[in-house]
């Protein structure tokens, strides 16, 4: 197995890479409505490729204000610290911004996942698209 690295995506050059990874991690698997999956926020993103070699397997974004989201790895490469890359590339994008604090809503089964990357849980359990989930925090 190549070695997997996690880089800055383009938005525009990479569309195609993230709108794969996203549709068949929420779209397929976890059935979240495509009208749910894409929004505005993905324009002034940025945007994470993890890839193994030049193959993209997994994608996070951070949002201006530090919030870090659509973290989806493919099915196959999970379990190899292919969301702790993304996430640590998402961190250190935000702190690099002057993001002392990033937010995160994470799905339940997941929190055990950015707790061992000092995420805390600040609200009580919701649904998204019908997912249950928490607001997680991490930093000052």
């Amino acid at each position: 197995m190549n070695k997997i690295h996690v880089r800055v995506a383009d938005w525009h050059k990479d569309i195609a890479d993230i709108r794969r990874i996203r549709e068949a991690v929420f779209v397929a698997e976890q059935q979240v409505p495509p009208e749910l999956e894409w929004d505005a926020d993905d324009a002034t993103a940025v945007h994470f490729l993890a890839c193994e070699g030049d193959y993209a397997i997994g994608t996070a974004r951070l949002l201006p204000d530090g919030h870090i989201g659509r973290v989806s790895v493919l099915k196959d490469w999970r379990g190899l610290k292919v969301g702790d890359a993304l996430m640590q590339a998402a961190i250190s994008e935000a702190e690099k911004r002057g993001l002392k604090k990033q937010q995160l809503s994470a799905q339940v089964h997941a929190t055990a996942f950015y707790e061992r990357l000092g995420f805390k849980i600040v609200s009580d359990e919701f649904l998204e698209a019908g997912i249950p989930h928490v607001d997680m925090e991490r930093g000052s």
